[in-house]
């Protein structure tokens, strides 16, 4: 089984994996804005159907990539996705990622209030004008409490990726960020998560150093 195995580069890996996603993807085209960030989702989950299941607003990349540029802060709701950003190029534009879930304040008064952390986390976000990128990848309920701020006039992101993942009020989440006049890229239907979030991140910081 071992002799089977071609042993390659470390430089090297990435390459070929996006020429083999090329490969799989065949003939069909893309926006080339879209084009990266799709191929960089599809390397990190390795499912193909991404190349259909993900939604742009019109300019989300290029507006992505203008907020990047003026380091704005990232807010995500998980550790996993802040752990999956690229800090050192989101470094270089003087930008840097926000999760809040682990502080004890924000534990506390969500029990009180019944709600949950990731919910109670967009309305801590709300309140620095420099969190203006969220990459929600798991709670649904983070999605649907922003919306409810944008709805309110508390916040105006640059840009929303609302890639959350699950069973419950995920796609009705989803719909829910359609509806915003922000820019967003979506996950459509049950799947995401925190690394298609940090991975549409890594695209857009990618696409921003190398513009």
């Amino acid at each position: 089984m071992l002799k089977n195995i071609q042993w390659i580069k470390p430089a090297e890996i990435e390459k070929q994996s996006f020429r083999i996603i090329g490969e799989l993807l065949g003939m069909r085209t893309f926006d080339p804005w879209q084009e990266p960030v799709i191929k960089r989702v599809i390397h990190t989950t390795a499912d193909l159907e991404y190349a259909d299941s993900l939604i742009f607003s019109s300019n989300a990349v290029q507006q992505g990539i203008a907020a990047l540029k003026k380091g704005f802060y990232i807010v995500t709701d998980t550790r996993m996705a802040e752990a999956g950003i690229n800090k050192k190029v989101l470094s270089a534009f003087g930008g840097s990622v926000k999760c809040f879930m682990d502080r004890t304040a924000i534990a506390k008064k969500a029990r009180v209030l019944e709600i949950t952390r990731a919910a109670l986390c967009m309305d801590k976000a709300a309140v620095d004008p420099r969190c203006k990128i969220f990459a929600i990848g798991n709670a649904p309920t983070a999605l649907i409490r922003l919306c409810e701020l944008m709805d309110e006039g508390k916040v105006r992101p640059e840009l929303v990726i609302g890639v959350p993942v699950g069973f419950v009020n995920v796609e009705e989440a989803k719909e829910l960020l359609k509806l915003t006049p922000v820019p967003y890229i979506i996950a459509a239907g049950r799947k995401g998560g925190s690394n298609v979030a940090a991975a549409i991140v890594n695209a857009l910081l990618y696409m921003a150093k190398d513009g």
